[in-house]
Parts: structure tokens; C-alpha cells; sequence
């Protein structure tokens, strides 16, 4: 089988070793006759599988043990309904900063739910820039406040975290976690799909702290409720145990291959060898992002024109590069650079961008 180069936004790209193992443990796990899929939840096998992979999110971001890691169904789409659900009490408000397209979706459901401030929206500036991360406030009323570390469609990132005292900052770092090192205890809830950097599609991840858990209502139902959750390590109902054990298997893949600080030494030798062409100085290339705030994960630029840029992805598609167009909503082209993306698919790719701007422009 000759591999194609992934470079799709979602799901991610995961590395041969771990699919490898997925497949030839898929119908005979560990040698015991069965499929891991197949066997009761609360079976010993599951069960190494399921506390394994929260003992590697905790190892691998030091997360301390007044914090609760869940793996639940839902994906970051239904965190952003249960969040103002189990954590924004009457009388408060909700700040929440809108960074693009998923930070505009968590702003919408929680608008739903109860009162929501919007500190910052980078509608004027079409959502390429983030504010000064010292000039975002919380109200005074603040029950939380919320951002999108980095939003996968228009290529931003924050690269410092809000300062907002003792209100409970809470981020969805579904499509960076695991790619750069950042102190956890700075918040009080990171969350996000799985899809993006931890493996395949199908659960999220939730990392909270307990205070913030005694918050949630009980008036809730059973499986919107966090505390419940955490009461039962995320064990309430069946968990997506396919998805777990893929978790599983890729945080030891990234502990075998220098963890967190060598997956951010790795993300900024992939981003930087596509900026740098970019920035060359020819102009065929643009990026259409703030340079203070560009992504290190997902990659927005465009070309001379639309057509080009059809031309392009159709051609680095037949080259077996895949999944390069950017995001219906915004255009252009969009290279997604996750951890399971290696550094020589990326050399793969700029060398097809100096030859595609050397025949076409």
C-alpha cells in the first residue's frame, strides 16, 4: 500500500505505528481471543485500556490531582452546551472571546443557556488577528471565561493565555493540546476533541479542576453533568472505547518520541519550514494571518487567484498530498500540521510548492 500525506484538519493524521497496532490487535487483543471492542466496558481489559490513557494525559501535561480527566461521547460540539449547563450560575455572567468559527458556535450555545459577554470579536478584522492577550478583562459578574486556543479554519493561535485573576478560565484546546507545553494549573478547564491531535475521531477529552465541578446542578440530567462523570471517572455509561484505546496508544507514542516538548520543538520545524517559503519574498505564496498569531497546527495561505488554487490541491492531490483546500467558509489552501504529521511529509509538500510557483507564477 503506498500512504497518502495527510494533511486533513480533521480527523488527524496518525502515525503508522500506532494504526499498525490498532490492526493487529483489532480482532485478537493482546492475544485472548477476543476484540477489545467487543468486551463489556467493565472488563479488565478495557478497564488497563481506559485508566492507562488518563494516566497518560496526566503524566504527559502534569496535571496535579485536584483536577478530574474525563473521555467523554459528544466531541467539543456538546462541551460547548454543557459547559454553560454545569458552570454558569444564576445572576452570572459568561465571558467568552470570538476567535473564529468554533469560538463563534461555543458563543451561540451558551447564549442559549444564559447571560454572555462577548470581551473581544474579530468580525472587523475577519477573524486573522487575536487581541494582546494582557487587554482581555472579565466582567465583574463572571462565572467563567472562555477562548479557543487555536481555531483550526482560520489558522489563528494565541501564543499567551489571558490573565483574568481568579475567574475560572476554561479553553477548548481541541486542535493544539499535546502540540506545545502550557501550565495546566493556569485553568480551570481545558477540554476538546480527541480528532485532532490525540487520535481517532469520536470522544472528547475534558480536564477539570474539582472546585469548578461542584458547580454543576443537579437539576441536570445524568450524562450533562460533569460531576457525575467525574464521580465515576468517566465510566458513568459506555464510553467510546474504539476511540479511547486510540488515545490510548498514540500518548505512548508520543511519551516514546519525547513528549510534549519535542512535539512543539517538532510543530514549530513543520510550521516554520512552510511560513519561511511563504515569506520568501515572492509573493506567489501569502498568508493571510496576522504573523503574531499565525497557527503552528493548521496553515492558511492563498495564491494569485481562486483558479491557482484549484489547480494547486487538484495537483498535490495527484501527487498523493491530501486534503489541502482550505475550509469551505473561508477559501484558499490549508495545510494541517498535527503531531502525527511527520517532518519529511512536510518537506514532501514545500518542494511541491517551489515547483508549483516555478511553473505557474
Amino acid at each position: 500500500m503506498s500512504r497518502k500525506l495527510n494533511f486533513s484538519a480533521g480527523p488527524c493524521a496518525i502515525p503508522l505505528e500506532v494504526l499498525n497496532e490498532m490492526q493487529e490487535n483489532m480482532a485478537d487483543f493482546q492475544g485472548n481471543g477476543i476484540s477489545l471492542v467487543e468486551v463489556s466496558h467493565r472488563h479488565k481489559f478495557y478497564d488497563d485500556v481506559h485508566n492507562s490513557a488518563i494516566a497518560l494525559m496526566k503524566e504527559l501535561l502534569n496535571v496535579p490531582d485536584n483536577y478530574s480527566i474525563l473521555f467523554l461521547g459528544g466531541g467539543a460540539t456538546l462541551a460547548f452546551s454543557m459547559i454553560p449547563m454545569n458552570f454558569l450560575t444564576a445572576g452570572k455572567t459568561a465571558d467568552y472571546v470570538n476567535s473564529g468559527t468554533w469560538a463563534k458556535k461555543a458563543i451561540s450555545d451558551a447564549k442559549k443557556i444564559g447571560n454572555v459577554n462577548v470581551v473581544y470579536d474579530g468580525k472587523d478584522n475577519k477573524y486573522s488577528s487575536l487581541p494582546d492577550a494582557s487587554s482581555v478583562t472579565a466582567s465583574n459578574d463572571s462565572a467563567y471565561f472562555h477562548f479557543t486556543s487555536n481555531e483550526t479554519i482560520g489558522g489563528i493561535q494565541w501564543k499567551e493565555w489571558p490573565k483574568v485573576g481568579d475567574v475560572p478560565l476554561i479553553c477548548d484546546m481541541s486542535s493544539d493540546i499535546m502540540s506545545r507545553e502550557f501550565d495546566i494549573e493556569k485553568f480551570a478547564m481545558v477540554y476538546g476533541g480527541v480528532q485532532k491531535n490525540l487520535g481517532p475521531a469520536g470522544a472528547a477529552f475534558m480536564i477539570i479542576r474539582n472546585d469548578l465541578l461542584e458547580r454543576s446542578p443537579d437539576s441536570l440530567t445524568a450524562y450533562l453533568n460533569y460531576s457525575i462523570h467525574a464521580e465515576k471517572a468517566a465510566m458513568y455509561n459506555t464510553p467510546p472505547v474504539f476511540t479511547i484505546w486510540g488515545v490510548k496508544l498514540f500518548l505512548e507514542w508520543v511519551k516514546r518520541n519525547g513528549g510534549i516538548s519535542e512535539m512543539s520543538r517538532l510543530a514549530d520545524k513543520k510550521s516554520g519550514l512552510i511560513y519561511d517559503l511563504i515569506d520568501s519574498g515572492d509573493g506567489f505564496y501569502r498568508s493571510p494571518v496576522d504573523s503574531a498569531y499565525r497557527s503552528t497546527m493548521n496553515l492558511v495561505f492563498r495564491l494569485p487567484s481562486e483558479a491557482l488554487e484549484a489547480q494547486f490541491v487538484k495537483e498535490a492531490s495527484a501527487e498523493g498530498m491530501m486534503f489541502l483546500k482550505g475550509h469551505r467558509s473561508v477559501g484558499g489552501c490549508r495545510a494541517s500540521l498535527y503531531n502525527g504529521v511527520p517532518v519529511s511529509s512536510v518537506e514532501t509538500l514545500v518542494g511541491f510548492m517551489k515547483e508549483f510557483s516555478k511553473k505557474n507564477g
